[in-house]
C-alpha cells in the first residue's frame, strides 16, 4: 500500500513540475508571441475599458470620452472638433491615432510608467494608470480668430511667441470633425472612406505637413543673406538691378509686379516686393551663403518635432545661377511650411535667434500633478543682431507704407512681409496667398506673436490675389488677439 501511496505521490510531484515547466515557457517564452497575436484582444479591451486623459487648450479640455456600454468601452469625443484637428489630431478604434493623439498616446492612454509614482508594482500587478492629460501652448482666441479668418478656404495659419517658440495657434482648412472616427461601427468606416476621398484632403495638416512655394516673403531670407554676406552695406543705397532682369546664362527675362524697380534701394524693393532686385541679390551673394542662411532659419532640416512630424520645409542646394535667382524670391524649387515661415519672421522679431517651435506645454497626471514640462529649447542665430534690426525697420515700414498695410494694428507695432506664389505647369495654378508678420505692442519689451498665413484660393480672378489683400487681414486678427490676452495676463 506504501509503494502505490509512493508511486501516486511521485506521479502528482511530475505532474506539477509538467505544470510549471508548461506554465513558464507561455507566460515567459512564448508571451511576446501571445501578446503580438492579432487574436488577443486584451490590450484592445483595457486600452478602451477607461477614460482616455485629455488634451488642454488654455487649461479647459478639448477632448473627452463617452461610455459607450459596449467591449470597447470608452469612445473619444471632441469640442470644437474642426477648429483643433490640425492639433488634437484623431483616437480612433479602427483607424488608430494621429497628431497630438499619437506622440502624446502613452501619456493620454496611462501607458507612459512616470503616469505612476510605483512603475514597478504596476507591472508586477498588471494595473493600469489613469490617463494624463497634455496641456498645449495655444491661444484659444488666436486659434479662433485665425480659423474664422480662413473662413472654410483652403489655406492654413501658424503663430509662434518669437521668444520662446511657443505655437499660439496652428489651423488648416478645410478641416473634418474627429469625432467622426472615434467608434468602430460602420458610420466610422464610410467617414474614412469619404475623408480620405474627399479633393480638398480636409485630414490634410497644410500648417505643418504641407509644403508651398514661399514666394516674396521669402526674400526676408535673402535680405537677411545679403546684409550678413555684405551684399549690401547701406540700405538705402541704389543697387544695380535692371527691371527686367535676365537670368545668368538664360534668354529668360524676369519682371516684376509693379513698375519703378529698377536700381531700387533694398528698402523701397522690399517695401515694394520686387523680384528683379532680390533675384539679383541672391546670385550675388551665391549658394553656399544663400543655403547657410536658409538653413540657419531651420530649412533642410528632417527633425523638426512639435511633437509630431514637422515636413521638411527646403532650399536647393545644387542651383545654377538661374535657379538660385528664382529660388531667392521663392520660387524654383524653394518650398516651406507655414509653421516655418512663422519661423523666419519670429527670427526677426527675436534679434535673430530662433526658437524651437513647441506645441506641449506639460503633461499632468489625472490628478493634476506634473510629469513633464516643456523645458528649455533649442536656440540657434539665423543671422547678426544687427541684421535683424535692419530688417524689423523693413518689415515695419511694409506694414506702415508698402504692399502690407491692410496687417497695421492701432497701439503696436507691426512688420510683415507679403507674397503671391506661383506654382503649376507653366505658374498655371491659382497662386497663393502669403503673408508673414510680428507684433509688439508700445507698452511690451519684445514682439509677442510672429504668424504666417497662406490662402490656397484666395480669389477667383488672378489679377486679384495679393498677400496683402488676402492674408494679411488674418494675420492682424491672429495678432490682434495674441496682443489683447497678452495684454490680459500682462496688466
Amino acid at each position: 500500500m506504501t509503494r502505490h501511496i509512493r508511486h501516486s505521490a511521485f506521479f502528482c510531484a511530475l505532474l506539477l513540475v509538467a505544470l510549471f515547466v508548461n506554465a513558464t515557457r507561455i507566460q515567459v517564452f512564448q508571451a511576446a508571441s501571445y501578446d503580438e497575436n492579432p487574436a488577443n484582444r486584451r490590450h484592445t479591451i483595457a486600452r478602451y475599458g477607461q477614460p482616455r486623459g485629455d488634451i488642454l487648450v488654455g487649461g479647459l479640455p478639448v477632448t473627452g470620452s463617452r461610455d459607450t456600454g459596449e467591449q470597447l468601452r470608452y469612445e473619444r469625443t471632441y469640442e470644437d472638433g474642426p477648429l483643433y484637428a490640425p492639433v488634437t489630431g484623431y483616437a480612433s478604434q479602427e483607424y488608430g491615432t494621429a497628431l497630438l493623439e499619437h506622440s502624446e498616446d502613452s501619456v493620454l492612454s496611462g501607458a507612459d510608467p512616470m503616469l505612476s509614482p510605483f512603475p514597478l508594482w504596476n507591472d508586477f500587478t498588471r494595473s493600469q494608470n489613469a490617463g494624463g492629460d497634455v496641456a498645449t501652448t495655444l491661444d484659444r482666441a488666436a486659434q479662433q480668430a485665425a480659423y474664422d479668418g480662413l473662413d472654410g478656404r483652403k489655406g492654413a495659419v501658424a503663430a509662434i511667441e518669437p521668444s520662446t517658440g511657443r505655437i499660439l495657434a496652428l489651423v488648416s482648412t478645410p478641416s473634418y470633425d474627429p469625432a467622426a472616427l472615434s467608434g468602430n461601427d460602420s458610420a466610422v468606416g464610410r467617414s474614412w472612406t469619404r475623408l480620405n476621398g474627399d479633393a480638398d484632403k480636409p485630414m490634410l495638416n497644410r500648417a505643418v505637413r504641407k509644403t508651398y512655394p514661399p514666394g516674396s516673403t521669402f526674400k526676408v531670407v535673402t535680405a537677411a543673406a545679403a546684409l550678413d554676406a555684405g551684399v549690401v552695406k547701406d540700405v538705402d543705397q541704389r543697387t544695380d538691378s535692371p527691371a527686367p532682369y535676365r537670368l545668368p546664362g538664360t534668354t529668360t527675362r524676369l519682371t516684376n509686379e509693379s513698375d519703378g524697380c529698377e536700381n531700387l534701394s533694398l528698402r523701397e524693393a522690399f517695401k515694394w516686393s520686387c523680384n528683379t532686385v532680390f533675384a539679383k541679390l541672391g546670385v550675388r551673394v551665391g549658394v553656399r551663403n544663400m543655403t547657410a542662411t536658409a538653413q540657419a532659419f531651420g530649412f533642410n532640416d528632417t527633425a523638426l518635432r512639435i511633437p509630431f512630424s514637422v515636413a521638411q520645409s527646403t532650399f536647393d542646394t545644387s542651383v545654377d545661377k538661374a535657379q538660385l535667382a528664382l529660388s531667392s524670391i521663392g520660387q524654383y524649387n524653394t518650398r516651406a511650411t507655414p509653421l516655418q515661415m512663422a519661423m523666419v519672421s519670429a527670427a526677426v522679431a527675436n534679434g535673430g535667434q530662433v526658437r524651437q517651435p513647441y506645441l506641449v506645454e506639460r503633461t499632468t497626471r489625472a490628478g493634476g500633478s506634473t510629469v513633464e514640462t516643456a523645458g528649455a529649447r533649442p536656440l540657434r542665430q539665423a543671422m547678426h543682431p544687427a541684421t535683424a534690426a535692419r530688417l524689423r525697420e523693413l518689415m515695419t515700414e511694409v506694414v506702415t507704407d508698402g504692399t502690407g498695410t491692410n496687417a497695421a494694428i492701432r497701439g503696436a507695432t507691426v512688420g510683415g512681409k507679403t507674397g503671391t506664389a506661383q506654382h503649376g505647369l507653366g505658374n498655371s495654378g491659382t497662386p497663393y496667398a502669403w503673408f508673414v508678420s510680428w507684433a509688439q505692442d508700445h507698452r511690451d519689451m519684445e514682439a509677442k506673436v510672429a504668424v504666417a498665413v497662406v490662402v490656397e484660393d484666395a480669389e477667383a480672378d488672378r489679377g486679384e490675389i495679393s498677400g496683402g489683400g488676402d492674408a494679411a487681414p488674418i494675420a492682424r486678427a491672429v495678432m490682434e488677439a495674441v496682443l489683447k490676452s497678452a495684454g490680459g495676463r500682462g496688466r
